[in-house]
């Protein structure tokens, strides 16, 4: 890869469109679910599909239900999409995600959450 071709590389990478989001995981025997956001939507899906792939449970809360139910009793599902603002500060971001969290939380006040 020549230098033009890395620069233009790099200025499509900080172009590209951020979403975050709330996402829960489901333990399909239980019903219980694990309600979360991040600023990488995919990137929460990606650890989520590692992590059962190799088994492992890297969410603490689940780890017991993990042990005894298995990965595949698993399920990741997106609950709102964010987009981060062009102007938008990483922390304001972050903010907001934790704030669309909260507002999820309270819909699902009295469910069965880990």
């Amino acid at each position: 890869m020549d230098k033009n071709d890395r620069k233009a590389a790099l200025a499509a990478y900080k172009q590209r469109k951020i979403t975050g989001g709330v996402f829960q995981i489901v333990n399909i025997k239980t019903g219980r679910r694990l309600l979360m956001s991040d600023a990488d939507l995919k990137g929460s899906e990606n650890r989520f599909r590692f992590s059962q792939m190799t088994g492992s449970c890297t969410y603490g809360r689940l780890t017991a239900d993990w042990l005894r139910f298995g990965a595949e009793a698993f399920r990741f599902e997106t609950l709102e999409e964010l987009e981060k603002k062009e102007d938008q500060t990483d922390e304001a971001f972050r903010e907001d995600l934790a704030l669309l969290e909260e507002i999820w939380r309270e819909r699902n006040r009295g469910e069965t959450l880990y």
